[in-house]
């Protein structure tokens, strides 16, 4: 999976700190990608209006989308995106492809 930050300026690198922030907290930033764009290409293909914008991107399945855009929500609620996306059971702390340390079910 690949996190793309899309803009430039004050509220894309508050975006992309926190972004790489909430991976870490979950351990996940071995497995997800993060990285930069302000392409004309993408700005065209998602129809992004307004910066910031993050993107999530799956190539395995060619899945590419606009989560949101011109707002940096406060890090739980980026946190809780990823969890919501890579579908961790909230009973056992478990992520269906991955269990880390903190895990309940090893």
């Amino acid at each position: 999976m690949k996190v793309i930050i899309f803009g430039e300026w004050n509220d894309f690198n508050e975006l992309k700190t926190k972004v790489t922030s909430s991976l870490e907290d979950l351990w996940l930033n071995d497995f997800i990608e993060v990285v930069e764009s302000n392409s004309t290409d993408l700005k065209e293909e998602l129809w992004i209006t307004k910066n910031p914008a993050l993107i999530i991107e799956e190539e395995s399945i060619e899945f590419k989308d606009m989560i949101f855009e011109w707002v940096v929500p406060p890090e739980d609620e980026i946190k809780s995106m990823f969890i919501s996306i890579i579908g961790w059971d909230s009973e056992s702390s478990c992520s269906p492809w991955w269990c880390g340390s903190w895990c309940s079910c090893g």
